[in-house]
């Protein structure tokens, strides 16, 4: 059993999402991390702060590089990151190598725990970015489908829970629509400069480089296909700034659900395929997906506060906000991803909608 409904063997088929999953996976993670110190030694070598022939042992030891999985938990728990064990185990790799015992010593030169942390998730987040402006331009063009079929129909407007005046059926598509439009905006002026590459050594001063120390961030950027930008450990408003986004999608998605649940109970005016069954009443077709749009905006909504708290970090590096970071972004990722995975599966259930 995982304590993650995100991952639950079985609450997984009601809140998960693989795709965006495969995102937080430990091979994603350890992959992304492996990227990072490849690129690391391809800058610097770039840059001439490290031997071309190092760079190649590090980056052909590091391609074929299987982890000590119980080693880095152990690591982890014992130096509260990860990197410290990673880093011995990839030494250990390339010093293995023929020729490797020179290289081996050039391997996470210059660098810190945080670095290859922060950017190894700023990869994959830029990877869930690209993915959800997929999503989010599919589920308008849903919207759209939905709107020449049955735009030109009536439904009951409601304000304040009560019946008000007839609207259009386009009127409320519209609503659903034009909010997504917005993020998906959002995240295409985001992904140009929100995902920089983490480079600050131990304590942001890339003091190990000297002069050269913009060159090799900048030459690890383009290795990467991250944005070059001078060192965030301690600032963590672009991280923040991206969950905020997660957290009106979601958020948009939810209202989307809410109307959904509510024109299920008046029943009339919307049709559905799908739904869910009742043990119970086998009459009944539960409005599942809808419900759980709900449920993952008003949870995004509470993790958001989470990810302001996580923002205070003292000095150059923090430890707990750190920490919290990690408990909550990931979270965060997959709300949103499911939540746009089942409003896609919700507009392509809808077989009917309004008065004709």
């Amino acid at each position: 059993m995982s304590v993650s409904a995100f991952e639950h063997p079985f609450l997984s088929g009601l809140v998960g999402d693989d795709e965006t999953g495969q995102l937080f996976s430990v091979t994603a993670e350890i992959d992304a991390m492996l990227a990072f110190e490849t690129g690391l030694a391809k800058a610097e070598a770039s840059c001439g702060v490290i031997p071309a022939a190092a760079a190649e042992r590090i980056s052909a030891a590091l391609y074929t590089f299987v982890p000590d999985m119980a080693g880095l938990k152990k690591g982890a728990g014992r130096d509260g990151v990860v990197v410290a064990e990673l880093v011995r185990q990839l030494r250990d790799a390339v010093n293995q190598q023929a020729g490797g015992s020179e290289a081996a010593k050039h391997v996470h030169f210059g660098a810190t725990s945080q670095d290859v942390i922060d950017t190894a998730l700023v990869l994959r987040l830029k990877q869930a970015c690209s993915l959800f402006i997929e999503r989010l331009a599919a589920l308008e063009k849903a919207f759209e489908d939905i709107d020449r079929a049955f735009g030109s129909r009536t439904l009951m407007g409601h304000t304040r829970m009560q019946a008000a005046i007839p609207i259009t059926v386009s009127d409320r598509i519209r609503a659903w629509k034009e909010p997504l439009s917005r993020h998906r905006q959002r995240l295409d002026v985001f992904s140009e400069t929100g995902f920089a590459v983490q480079f600050g050594g131990a304590a942001g001063s890339l003091e190990k480089f000297g002069d050269k120390a913009a060159e090799v961030r900048k030459a690890l950027a383009w290795e990467l296909f991250l944005t070059d930008a001078p060192q965030w450990q301690s600032q963590r408003d672009r991280l923040a700034e991206f969950a905020n986004i997660l957290a009106m999608i979601s958020g948009s998605l939810g209202k989307l659900g809410q109307d959904v649940a509510l024109l299920a109970l008046m029943g009339g005016e919307m049709e559905l395929s799908g739904g869910g069954g009742s043990s119970a009443m086998a009459h009944k077709q539960n409005p599942v997906a809808a419900e759980v749009l709900v449920s993952l905006a008003r949870f995004n909504a509470v993790q958001l506060s989470g990810m302001q708290q996580s923002m205070v970090h003292e000095q150059e590096r923090s430890g707990a906000a750190w920490t919290l970071e990690w408990l909550i972004l990931p979270s965060m990722v997959m709300a949103t991803g499911a939540a746009l995975r089942l409003a896609t599966e919700l507009a392509g259930n809808v077989r009917s909608l309004g008065k004709g």
